[in-house]
Order: structure tokens, then sequence, then C-alpha cells
């Protein structure tokens, strides 16, 4: 007896769930579209001061070292000289927190939203209620789908700017070494 209590709470439970999860699943979703415009901007900076960036860590004798619009851990290390390769690497690790972040957990609210309509489906094929259903299983695909875009629009630019930040680390380290 307790045990179906239990069962009945739980499932009561998880579809007082299901609205935080879309909201959240929304919520990401407009996050991912704010992100990649975030990144294309900072590509199209990062173009733009390539150049001079380039030529200041290839010739930092000849060149002033100043800062670059697009180039966050190389700006960070401008303005704080005496930070130490940890501090440095602290620093991109934050930039790339929140992009990291919702690449990983956006396929999981994904499932939390797909498994929550299930409950009730199979209840509906048990009744026999074929509406029932198909509305449940609507929302279970949906939310997997939105779940697994949002991944995949925040992967992209997640890992390229590690690569740019890595790029950076290894430049600031020369700079370093030539000081």
């Amino acid at each position: 007896m307790n045990l179906q209590f239990l069962e009945i709470s739980m499932a009561q439970a998880s579809t007082l769930l299901m609205a935080p999860v879309i909201v959240l699943i929304a919520g990401l979703a407009v996050y991912a579209l704010y992100a990649l415009g975030q990144f294309a901007s900072q590509w199209l900076q990062r173009r733009k001061a390539k150049l001079a960036y380039t030529r200041q860590v290839s010739q930092p004798n000849q060149t002033a070292v100043t800062a670059h619009n697009g180039y966050p851990i190389h700006n960070y290390f401008i303005h704080n000289p005496q930070a130490s390769d940890d501090e440095l690497e602290v620093v991109a690790l934050q930039q790339l927190e929140t992009l990291r972040i919702v690449t990983r957990i956006a396929p999981m609210l994904g499932l939390i939203a797909t498994m929550i309509p299930m409950g009730p489906a199979l209840q509906a094929l048990a009744d026999g209620n074929i509406q029932g259903i198909s509305e449940n299983l609507i929302i279970a695909f949906a939310a997997v789908i939105w779940g697994l875009v949002i991944s995949s629009i925040t992967f992209w630019p997640a890992s390229v700017k590690k690569r740019w930040y890595a790029n950076e680390l290894i430049n600031i380290r020369k700079l370093k070494g030539l000081n």
C-alpha cells in the first residue's frame, strides 16, 4: 500500500516538473541564439584584429603589447601582466563556462521533458485513447528535439572558442618568455 502511494506521489510530482522544464528549454533556446550572435560578433572582431594581433605576438619587441577586440584572454593579460598561467586558464574557463553548461544540460532537460509525458501517454494507450497518446508524444518528441538543437547550437561556438583561448594562452606564454 505504501509503495503504491509513493509511486502515485512520484508520478504526480513529475508532472509538476513539466512546466519549469519547458520554460528552461525555451530560455536556453533564446540563450543559444544569443550565444550564436555573440560568437559571430567575436569572430568578426577577431578577423579585423587578426593582423595586428599576429604581428604583436610574432614580433613582441618591435610593437607595443596592446589589447585587441575579440581576444579576451590576451586582453586580460594586458590589464593584469602579473597574472599566472593558472589564473589565465581560469579566466579562459570562465569565458566558456556558460556555453559548456548549456551544451550539456539542454539534452538532459529535453530527456526529462520527454520522459514526463510518457507516463500519461502509456496510460492513454491502456485506456484506448489515441488522442491522448498523440498529444503526449508530440510534447515528448518536441522537447528532446529542442534540447538537442540547443546543444548543437552551443557546442560549435564552445569548441571553437576553446581552441581560440588555448591559442591565446600559448601566445601569452611566448610573450611572458620574452620579457
